[in-house]
């Protein structure tokens, strides 16, 4: 994990009345930021509000908002200290890039409910139980051992719903802690929640951790127990973080995505714009099926020569990123492997293309980037 690159330009003792954050003008995406004119205005009035505050008062909505390693590590250790339900929030097209390192040590005493967002993606040909069970697996390589498995979208009443039901079930008359990075939807998910539990009532109330600058926001439930939202710790490793915000959609699909199928011969490679690439080094002519936005290009090309096609095309042909970002774009990094049976190649927070035949295969993506295998989902 990483630190905040921004320095914050702090207001020396001025704080949020709603969550003690200290005001700040510099980083919209973190605690206590205030826009200079709400600032003065606040100051002549003596109600200031940070910008997380007054948009949850007059809007009965949630910012997401980041915070540094060393608060979210204060944040984790309030949160295994509590006797309360852990609902982690991840992106299901991004596990890795959605894991917080460490919370299984962090939360060990108490149970997590792991909820995989962004449901409504999901092709209709994918089997939800698979996901359900890759989810599973990959937690348990990550030291968690959730109660259960839900996958979720935050835009169907149903689910949210649903998602109530289990939280209700697993709670038994505690807290509930929402925990997740960001770019995962999880404040998306609290504002239906929110919705959900309260509807237009006015009874959500901010408060923080005492003795710290963090802010968690309390949904009261009925039995006095309350649903808490946690600001959210950046993963650098997302491929979110490697474009520019225009182009985040491609990365973020809001829509079901539609599968599309490339026939290949070895020797052939497809481009995912310029975040991906796919190799297609040894087998038999087939069908390779990719499963990314729908806005997304990809690009076929032969395998010899695909670095120099590279070189000349990122930021033009193969975008994004686009060619004022391309400089800064971390180079693709090289991964093989030899597939025996129905296998996706999971470009984390990206995709996935589904591996047919037995074949031998090079996956590239940006340093820093996962890429995983797993019997094919569908």
């Amino acid at each position: 994990m990483a630190e905040h690159d921004l320095e914050l330009q702090e207001v020396e003792g001025v704080r949020c009345i709603g969550c003690g954050a200290v005001i700040q003008t510099s980083d919209k995406n973190a605690l206590g930021y205030t826009p200079q004119s709400a600032l003065d205005k606040g100051l002549e009035t003596g109600e200031l509000y940070c910008q997380r505050c007054f948009r949850l008062r007059h809007y009965n909505e949630i910012a997401d908002v980041n915070i540094s390693d060393d608060e979210f590590l204060r944040l984790l250790t309030e949160v295994g200290n509590a006797d309360a339900l852990v609902v982690n929030v991840i992106d299901i097209f991004d596990f890795n890039g959605s894991v917080i390192p460490s919370l299984h040590r962090f939360v060990s005493g108490n149970d997590v409910l792991l909820v995989g967002n962004k449901r409504d993606i999901l092709p209709k040909s994918v089997k939800e139980s698979k996901v359900r069970q890759w989810l599973r697996e990959r937690a348990h390589e990550a030291g968690l051992r959730p109660v259960d498995v839900v996958l979720a979208s935050a835009f169907n009443r149903d689910d949210i719903a649903s998602l109530m039901n289990e939280i209700e079930t697993y709670r038994k008359g505690r807290d509930v802690y929402v925990v997740g990075v960001t770019n995962v939807g999880k404040s998306t998910l609290i504002n239906a929640i929110i919705k959900n539990a309260t509807g237009d009532s006015d009874v959500i109330t901010t408060s923080r951790f005492p003795g710290t600058t963090l802010d968690k926001i309390e949904i009261p439930l009925d039995d006095g127990s309350f649903i808490i939202d946690t600001p959210g710790i950046i993963h650098r490793h997302q491929m979110a973080h490697f474009i520019g915000k225009k182009d985040l959609k491609l990365v973020s699909p809001k829509k079901e995505i539609k599968p599309k199928t490339y026939q290949l011969n070895s020797g052939q490679t497809l481009f995912m714009g310029g975040l991906a690439r796919f190799d297609y080094i040894k087998g038999d002519k087939q069908g390779f099926t990719g499963f990314f936005d729908n806005n997304l290009t990809l690009h076929r090309t032969k395998l010899d020569g695909a670095a120099d096609f590279y070189a000349k095309h990122a930021g033009g042909l193969l975008v994004p990123p686009m060619i004022d970002e391309v400089a800064n774009f971390p180079k693709l990094i090289r991964k093989e492997f030899s597939l025996k049976e129905k296998t996706d190649i999971v470009f984390s927070g990206l995709g996935w293309i589904r591996v047919a035949q037995p074949a031998v295969i090079a996956a590239w993506v940006p340093e820093g980037v996962d890429v995983l295998v797993r019997k094919s989902l569908i």
